[in-house]
């Protein structure tokens, strides 16, 4: 067989022989002259810090569960780990007993969840006083959740908002103290304009930085900072990252909270209901991706909703370049 180059099946250029099959030349040009994506940033430029966020166990077998996600995630070093509080305060005591033992326990900084919604001033000081004498210095401070769902209404003798309850700690004492932010606007917002002011409002009042909701649609995140710069926001709006294990049920939960599900997203799951193998390497592919675009775009600090599951969150911190101890 002869290996020769054919010369007339190649075309000329700028008075070269182009080698390019002229067959190919099409494709080729589309290729080279598309939109260029930035470089995505390699492991020497540092990793980014982590946090992650656990929720306290309802039986010993969650517990056990709980515990081997703490294990696993403690030698990444994350800047601090939350655990949530449930509506109302519905599980108190078991953040509580979670937050101790992670101070007994570990080496891992604890950020406890309080929220004001059904209680009164004088309960959440006294478990804002609890927690500071227990060494616990860091508060996700929320307004909470109606047990039951329907329309919040303030307690009479309690703090009213978020913004209220931020000021209350800081009289108790000198917590840092983490606030949410929402991209796509809370649900019960009256507008975008509305939610970008009780934002600012919340850290004015002395939170350290916000946590967003989170979110799949990362240009939604990136217009969101900025909107909040222009805004006078100045304070870290940190990207909160939940790896998708259940596509079907984060749709549904989604559609609750004013998360947005991108029909790309769709697509990707499609058919993957009785597949879990891959539906598990899909939501590595997607949360992996999501955050190496925020990174690209200078985001060097992540908030992963944990889901008290492990592996996924390791994996996406690993691809970050997060390395144990």
């Amino acid at each position: 067989m002869d290996y020769r180059l054919a010369t007339t099946d190649f075309a000329p250029h700028e008075g070269i022989m182009n080698s390019t099959p002229l067959a190919s030349r099409p494709i080729l040009e589309r290729w080279l002259t598309g939109a260029r994506m930035p470089r995505l940033p390699d492991h020497d430029s540092g990793a980014p810090a982590l946090s992650f966020e656990f929720f306290p166990p309802r039986t010993e077998a969650l517990e056990r569960q709980l515990w081997q996600c703490v294990d696993r995630l403690a030698p990444l070093k994350p800047r601090f780990v939350s655990v949530t509080y449930g509506a109302g305060g519905s599980t108190q005591a078991r953040t509580h007993a979670t937050v101790a033992r992670i101070l007994r326990e570990t080496d891992l900084t604890p950020a406890a969840h309080l929220t004001c919604v059904g209680a009164t001033r004088g309960a959440v000081d006294d478990v804002a006083r609890a927690y500071w004498n227990a060494g616990v210095r860091h508060i996700v401070a929320l307004r909470g959740d109606v047990p039951g769902g329907g329309a919040y209404v303030p307690h009479p003798d309690g703090y009213a908002y978020a913004a209220d309850l931020v000021a209350g700690l800081k009289r108790i004492g000198d917590f840092e103290i983490s606030v949410a932010a929402y991209p796509e606007m809370h649900p019960a917002a009256v507008s975008a304009e509305a939610d970008l002011d009780n934002l600012k409002r919340k850290l004015d009042a002395g939170a350290t930085r916000a946590i967003t909701q989170y979110f799949f649609d990362a240009q939604a995140y990136l217009r969101f900072l900025d909107r909040a710069l222009a805004a006078g926001i100045c304070a870290p709006i940190v990207p909160g990252i939940m790896p998708v294990s259940n596509f079907e049920t984060a749709k549904k939960f989604s559609a609750d909270c004013g998360a947005s599900i991108p029909a790309w997203m769709d697509k990707l799951f499609e058919g993957t209901q009785d597949d879990p193998e891959t539906r598990r390497m899909v939501a590595a592919f997607v949360a992996a991706e999501q955050v190496r675009v925020l990174q690209a775009s200078g985001i060097d600090e992540f908030h992963f909703y944990t889901l008290n599951r492990a592996d996924l969150t390791y994996a996406i911190a690993h691809i970050l370049g997060v390395r144990p101890g």
